[in-house]
């Protein structure tokens, strides 16, 4: 059942809410829940239902009926759009309930009870359209915080231009302040950036030449001078509202069964309230009219909002919820596998550690200072390709090191690089060019030996002949990992496996700092992929997490696939069933337990309403309720159920 009283009538009514599980872009433009037509016409069809009655004070007959009748046209206006629209397409719905019970009213006189009956749905219809709008604000404030324009910079003089009109490539500036209108890359000028919006992060990032900012994020306190790398439609806050958009034709088994319950519930809810009015009068005798009103108040009490909206506004209220914290979830199908996850499966690089290699120890001989070994060896490398120069030459530049210049510089393939430095002679390499001099002493090996045990990359330094220190070079773990572990563990999900291309000795490492027992090295893309789905069949479904490039075929082959680093990569958006777009690793427990508390809520929704339901069409069968006691009832049922589902916000 969709929301019964949204604008569009030009959808079916049913027992699915698809408007209501994904907003697209148009929708979170579109007014207020108060600013709605429907919201206005509720307003006067109340007073003039309120009109009606305090006239019935002092008067009846037509004066009353006239202002009863004003009252029924302006709340039944969309209702009965959606009713008609449902009619056409041959299917029956809560719409066709309420115009059918509307009319069943005014055919026995009950003017009054037709006006409340058609105010109170239409109140419940606005209710809901809080209840939904207050679930898409978060992503509502994403929309509203990207400007309009930006400050283009055409032939050296800057211009103010709408942001469709600004093509990858160009330059724009951002004063102190500034919302930034645009993905882009940082040439010039140093800031902060609140980019919470993005990431979820609370502290703002420190921006200089080189770095990304994204769409939607906050310059604070310095100018830049950006180089636009994404056209509007396409930055990573695009990607981010279309991504939840997608999530419309993902539906979770809950919403499926919704669909497959409303399919029976309107049609069986019109034979009983037919065979109510019909099959007593005739087999039992009696009043026409006392068995016409009480299949009446079985139409108006099946109406149910609760039913149809216990699925959609808690699934939409969750990935809200998730998306302001930086967890983008594309579907209530996602976030309902997730709680039945029993292994979570990580990739080493680029999820448990940070993808980046980084000098982490060095071992210095012959008197030689860490500073100065640094140093000469960072010298060298700076004309060198070696895949390891750059993690010695970074490592450096921290240390403020690399001040000296190289003269005769050889780069040796396979080997490493050459170069004179002063008087001396200089060789930065790997294993094999000492070898190749014969310079490698018995504590020089053991120092390597006991480095290489812990997974980590050597450089060897040389002076002339002698050799003056070693390098340890590893991808570095995550600060966030080994808590974010034990935070799973924690909620019961004991089997945590790493995947890895990587050697035996370096996974072993890795594994033994993040406190991770079982993982597997070695494996290639498809490999991993394979691994997964052997998982899966021996202990059910699988979470992966991956960064989202060389980790596809691993996030495609899991039951739900989580992907690294969003902010940065448009494939991860893409990939992953979730995305955790700050990389934070303890986000992890956090959408976890979203995802438990979720399937929770909407399984109590479901109850919740359904017994309403029930109790209300059993008093109403045996002549126990009115009408009008019936629908409040029934609506402020419908309504606390919605507010369940809107808890999830918090």
């Amino acid at each position: 059942m969709s929301n019964p009283h949204d604008d569009q009538h030009d959808h079916d009514f049913g027992l699915a809410c698809d408007d209501c599980a994904g907003p697209s872009v148009e929708e979170l433009a579109a007014p207020a829940w108060y600013r709605q037509s429907k919201t206005v016409l509720l307003a006067l069809a109340a007073g003039l239902a309120a009109l009606g009655f305090a006239v019935g004070v002092f008067a009846s007959g037509w004066p009353t009926k006239t202002i009863f009748a004003a009252a029924v046209l302006c709340g039944g206006y969309y209702p009965a759009l959606a009713a008609w629209d449902s009619l056409k397409k041959f299917t029956l719905t809560i719409n066709t309930l309420l115009v059918a019970a509307t009319a069943g009213a005014l055919l026995l006189n009950l003017w009054g009870e037709a006006a409340t009956l058609v105010v109170v749905f239409s109140l419940g219809g606005v209710l809901e359209s809080f209840a939904v709008d207050r679930a898409r604000s978060s992503l509502r404030d994403l929309v509203e915080l990207t400007p309009p324009t930006a400050r283009v910079v055409r032939q050296g003089v800057e211009h103010v231009v709408p942001v469709a009109g600004v093509k990858p490539g160009e330059f724009i500036l951002l004063k102190p302040g500034d919302h930034i209108p645009l993905d882009g890359l940082v040439l010039a000028g140093l800031s902060t950036v609140d980019q919470a919006t993005i990431t979820g992060e609370s502290i703002p990032a420190f921006k200089k030449p080189g770095d990304t900012v994204y769409a939607g994020t906050v310059n604070l306190n310095g100018s830049l001078e950006v180089k636009v790398t994404a056209r509007s439609r396409d930055t990573t806050l695009a990607r981010i509202i279309h991504a939840v958009e997608e999530h419309q034709a993902r539906k979770s088994s809950y919403q499926r069964f919704s669909e497959r319950f409303g399919a029976l519930y309107t049609p069986a809810l019109f034979a009983v309230a037919l065979a109510v009015m019909l099959v007593p009068p005739l087999l039992l005798g009696g009043p026409w009219r006392d068995w016409f009103y009480r299949g009446l108040v079985v139409l108006v009490v099946s109406c149910s909002c609760g039913i149809a909206l216990s699925v959609p506004v808690a699934i939409v209220a969750a990935i809200a919820h998730a998306a302001r914290l930086g967890v983008l979830i594309k579907g209530g199908v996602y976030l309902e596998i997730l709680g039945r996850v029993k292994t979570v499966v990580f990739d080493k690089t680029g999820t448990l550690t940070y993808g980046d290699p980084a000098v982490v120890d060095i071992l210095t001989f012959s008197g030689f200072s860490e500073d100065k070994l640094l140093e000469l060896a960072a010298v060298v490398e700076r004309k060198s390709g070696h895949p390891l120069a750059g993690a010695v030459i970074a490592a450096a530049e921290e240390r403020h090191l690399t001040k000296r210049r190289v003269l005769d510089f050889r780069a040796l393939p396979g080997l490493g690089a050459y170069g004179r430095i002063g008087k001396h002679a200089y060789h930065v390499g790997n294993l094999k060019l000492i070898e190749a001099h014969g310079i490698v002493t018995a504590e020089a090996a053991l120092g390597a030996a006991a480095l290489e045990r812990e997974g980590k990359s050597l450089v060897y330094v040389t002076d002339d002949d002698h050799l003056i220190g070693l390098i340890a070079v590893a991808d570095t773990v995550r600060e966030t990992a080994a808590a974010a572990l034990v935070d799973l563990r924690k909620l019961g999900l004991k089997r945590l496996v790493m995947l890895t291309g990587d050697n035996a000795a370096t996974a072993a490492a890795i594994a033994g700092q993040v406190g991770i027992n079982e993982y597997r090295a070695n494996l290639l893309p498809d490999a991993k992929a394979s691994a997964v789905l052997a998982l899966e069949q021996d202990h059910g479904p699988a979470a992966m997490i991956g960064d989202g490039i060389n980790d596809a075929p691993a996030l495609a082959a899991a039951s739900i696939g989580i992907a690294m680093g969003a902010a940065g990569s448009g494939i991860a958006v893409e990939t992953g069933d979730i995305v955790l777009m700050a990389d934070d690793l303890n986000k992890l427990a956090f959408v976890v337990r979203l995802s438990r508390r979720t399937r929770r809520v909407i399984a109590f929704n479901i109850s919740a309403a359904l017994t309403i339901v029930v109790i209300l069409v059993t008093l109403a069968l045996l002549g126990r309720i009115q009408l009008v006691p019936g629908l409040f009832i029934n609506e402020i049922g419908a309504f606390l159920i919605i507010l369940n589902g809107v808890r999830l916000l918090r």
